[in-house]
């Protein structure tokens, strides 16, 4: 198969000849061969990189989540780079103002949680406002484009880990998710993709031959990606996720958890594709840093059975069940909860406490049959 990046480098980027190009991106712009777009582009005879964007976590990867990332000289190009994760996350008009066409190659993950997507639709938004073109590489979903799961942000909750109404697995790419934001959702910027040869809907990352190239820390497997659009909703309680080990968002667990108990109890649940192993780790930052957490490591068994958003809710719904004085969602200062944020949702979290977590599933899969209708018209792939 070939990427995007692939197919704008050999043939495509005649397109945009005499054009100054700005180009998102971070480590995981890179070619089969692990080229980074970035040299592709400024290397190129006949392209014209001027300025480079990059999103949370930094156009190098390091940045942790959620800490602001300032603007820089690139070393090695002497090129602009613009941070999206700093003081704005909307490019300003002065960021563009030396550029003709924006490039967009970053790697999703397949959740809406993940930024990066709502990245692409903020530059879409600004293309449009400052006449300029928008041009996006295709690259997998690595967790597939056949099953989508979750419900749809409500207007009144948006964030920028939810900011617009699509599932929390939403079965698209990057491309796909870029003429959905153009005709669907207002971002209606002058837009190109560039699709993939040779992907299919099926596909997980492993099945494209090409190369993991983790887009954040925290993303370190496939496994993980997959179950993530379930274990991030951990992040808006006081357990742990994970972060701070080798297994984040595949370790779940807290100081006042007894992983036997815990692991017991949810498979007992016999939720499809997955298994808990009882564990205890130590998170070397974020919640619960240095101190001993009991609690499980998720498996996954069957990958196109699991169903990650059912999953981690009915984990939260058994860990609320087993330690209800302990267990908690966090509020911040103004008494709002990020669970609700990530939920796209402020329902959810109540239905967990007082049970109907089974009603709120079921309703999800209704709101998932109208999002596949709405979302079929720009499918690219099969």
């Amino acid at each position: 198969m070939k990427l995007g990046l692939d197919v704008f480098i050999e043939k495509d980027y005649n397109n945009f000849k005499g054009k100054r190009l700005g180009l998102v991106t971070n480590m995981t712009g890179v070619n089969e061969k692990l080229q980074p777009a970035i040299d592709l582009f400024y290397d190129h005879s006949e392209i014209d990189l001027v300025a480079l964007y990059g999103p949370e976590h930094g156009i190098r990867g390091d940045a942790k989540e959620g800490e602001i990332v300032n603007s820089f000289t690139d070393p090695y190009t002497n090129l602009p780079v613009y941070s999206l994760y700093g003081q704005t996350k909307k490019p300003t008009k002065e960021m563009l103002e030396h550029v003709d066409v924006i490039v967009f190659d970053l790697q999703d993950i397949g959740s809406r949680y993940y930024t990066f997507i709502y990245t692409m639709a903020y530059m879409m938004e600004a293309c449009a406002e400052n006449n300029i073109d928008f041009v996006v590489l295709d690259r997998p979903n690595p967790i597939s484009g056949y099953q989508m799961e979750g419900n749809l942000v409500e207007e009144s909750i948006r964030s920028f880990v939810g900011m617009l109404p699509i599932p929390n697995r939403h079965g698209l790419t990057v491309g796909e998710l870029a003429l959905l934001f153009k005709h669907e959702f207002g971002y209606d910027c002058d837009l190109t993709v560039i699709p993939m040869l040779g992907w299919k809907r099926h596909m997980y990352f492993e099945d494209t031959g090409l190369i993991w190239v983790p887009p954040s820390p925290n993303t370190t497997s496939i496994d993980m990606a997959l179950l993530y659009p379930g274990t991030c909703f951990i992040e808006g309680t006081n357990l742990s996720e994970g972060r701070g080990t080798t297994k984040p968002f595949e370790y779940i667990g807290a100081p006042f958890i007894d992983g036997n108990l815990l692991a017991k109890r949810f498979n007992e649940k016999q939720i499809t594709g997955v298994l808990a192993r009882p564990t205890s780790f130590i998170p070397t930052y974020s919640k619960h840093k240095d101190t001993i957490c009991g609690g499980i490591q998720l498996h996954v068994i069957e990958r196109a059975k699991i169903k990650p958003v059912e999953m981690g809710l009915q984990l939260i719904e058994t860990i609320y069940e087993l330690y209800p004085n302990d267990f908690s969602f966090i509020e911040n200062k103004n008494g709002k909860y990020f669970f609700d944020l990530l939920a796209g949702t402020k329902t959810l979290r109540h239905l967990i406490i007082k049970g109907g977590l089974e009603g709120f599933l079921e309703r999800n899969q209704i709101e998932v049959e109208s999002f596949k209708k709405q979302a079929e018209p720009y499918l690219l792939y099969v």
